[in-house]
């Protein structure tokens, strides 16, 4: 049960990520694969809006209880559950327990380092679930300044590269000598970047939850208010802003680039894994220079024609250093 619950079910909740899972070698893939359901279980009892905010928060403090082993009561998330549209993420809530299981199947030390990157996730959430509590769409709630959003990236994701990194060089290359800290720092990068791709192009579809990632102090820089970025019109104005923002994230992957390429060659699957999404978030920012971000009924999307592309490029490139390390620059 727990091999299908790190596939199928993993799979159906995943999608694009999948991807990346399944090109992972077998020394951390089932590691990797049960912390992104773990972390999958708890974002969706955070975003379950039919449920009381408190019981949300309650319910995420049992979830953390278990997965450290704290709390011993069985986790039941029957209400949870049964208010899922998704029959995938349901099904995911139903079986915490035997996730927490397959956890305390793995190696004590791949134990500490899934609970660690799972605190920092569930912590984000939490405070997210405090600092939007009144949020709506007539109600906009902005995070305050850089320093709120780089938190934030970094509680989402940036903490997911540390992770990966952390993974990777115990399981796979830990005689290997590498600068670690520049490696822990552009991994922490990468996974910024990536959420910062996420932010830049769901602006609209977060208003209208009442949410807006990009700073107020920002905002008031050009003189403009949440409330503001409601109007496509209104593009000229947030341009400039946002193509700084756009920067930020092109120098979070190309961070992300050169933390792939201080990879072991001989590590093809992880490097693989690693620049798929980079290369598809920097396609994907491309796009957005060109759009009016503040349109939402055109939400800038990769078709899986450029990923099949994408894909199929890396692979045939692989042998080819020089051309395989360039071909971030050759996708801007």
């Amino acid at each position: 049960m727990s091999q299908e619950l790190l596939t199928s079910l993993l799979k159906e909740v995943s999608r694009s990520f999948y991807l990346t899972m399944r090109v992972l070698p077998g020394a951390i893939r089932p590691q990797i694969s049960l912390a992104y359901l773990l972390a999958r279980a708890s974002d969706t009892i955070a975003d379950t809006a039919i449920i009381p905010l408190e019981k949300r928060r309650i319910a995420l403090a049992e979830f953390k209880g278990r997965i450290h082993g704290t709390n011993a009561t069985k986790l039941d998330f029957g209400q949870l559950a049964q208010s899922q549209g998704k029959p995938a993420e349901r099904i995911l809530l139903e079986r915490c327990e035997e996730a927490i299981t397959v956890l305390e199947g793995f190696d004590p030390e791949d134990q500490s380092r899934i609970r660690e990157v799972i605190d920092v996730i569930i912590g984000g959430q939490d405070l997210d679930l405090c600092r939007f509590a009144q949020a709506s769409k007539d109600c906009i709630v902005p995070l305050q300044n850089d320093a709120e959003l780089d938190d934030y990236t970094y509680r989402v994701a940036g903490c997911v590269g540390e992770f990966w990194t952390k993974m990777c060089r115990a399981r796979l290359f830990p005689e290997i000598e590498m600068d670690d800290g520049v490696l822990l720092e552009n991994g922490v990068r990468f996974g910024k970047g990536l959420q910062m791709v996420n932010i830049l192009r769901d602006i609209p579809a977060d208003l209208r939850i009442g949410r807006c990632y990009i700073p107020l102090d920002q905002l008031r820089s050009v003189k403009m208010v949440p409330e503001d970025l409601l109007d496509p019109a209104n593009t000229p104005r947030f341009e400039k802003l946002y193509k700084s923002y756009l920067s930020l994230a092109k120098e979070h992957l190309a961070a992300g680039w050169k933390y792939t390429t201080m990879l072991p060659h001989n590590q093809r699957r992880v490097r693989l894994a690693c620049a798929w999404p980079i290369l598809i978030g920097i396609k994907t920012l491309d796009k957005l220079e060109r759009e009016n971000v503040l349109d939402g009924s055109r939400r800038v999307k990769i078709s899986r024609a450029e990923i099949r592309s994408i894909l199929l490029r890396s692979l045939y490139l692989y042998p080819f250093s020089r051309a395989w390390e360039r071909q971030f620059c050759g996708e801007r």
